[in-house]
């Protein structure tokens, strides 16, 4: 199976849990779109270390897809998009599903484009329960199965209790922040998602 991991927002550890889930069954990591000179496919390769298929489309500043591509007098074409072949991939996306890719797509858009299921990455803290629930709405208003949601930062059993209940959705991990991140305890986090 393929699964697409995607965000509530930028910077909510999309590229952590990839790589966790590429570790843990021995998946090939995949990121269609990457902006920003810090390329998460390396990021991944050589922290979990595992293997990568490079980017359909790479632009070099660290700015939502359709406007870095412009300062690159580029446009993203989403037929241009496709999964490299074969099963187990990992597909991380670009920010949250609202961002653009194009005058015409967005995030939530590619998703469906490459028809995967699923996992959605939230914070812990304080607002997730609102973005997470509008997330989760969001794909299933557009037929997109989601497997589970992924709570990443200091625990808060309260907002994964109401994230399970009102989204009607499983909590696949729960991440503790690490203070010193080893590869056995990369690996040791890795065995607690549940899917």
């Amino acid at each position: 199976m393929n699964i697409f991991v995607t965000g509530t927002d930028t910077g909510v550890g999309k590229t952590f849990v990839s790589g966790l889930l590429c570790m843990r069954f021995g998946y090939t990591y995949f990121k269609p779109i990457q902006t920003g000179a810090e390329l998460d496919s390396k990021v991944v390769q050589e922290v979990f270390d595992v293997n990568i298929y490079p980017e359909v489309y790479r632009y070099s500043a660290p700015l939502s897809p359709h406007i870095a591509a412009a300062m690159e007098n580029d446009e993203i074409d989403i037929n241009k998009i496709s999964l490299p072949y074969g099963k187990g991939l990992i597909i991380e996306g670009a920010g949250g599903l609202m961002v653009p890719i194009n005058k015409k797509h967005f995030i939530i858009d590619l998703i469906k484009h490459l028809g995967t299921p699923v996992i959605l990455v939230s914070r812990t803290e304080i607002g997730t329960i609102n973005h997470t629930l509008l997330s989760i709405d969001a794909l299933r208003k557009r037929g997109i199965e989601v497997l589970g949601v992924v709570l990443n930062g200091n625990a808060n059993k309260h907002n994964a209790d109401s994230i399970k209940f009102y989204g009607n959705v499983r909590i696949l991990a729960e991440i503790p922040k690490l203070d010193v991140i080893t590869y056995r305890s990369l690996q040791s986090i890795s065995k607690t998602f549940k899917i």
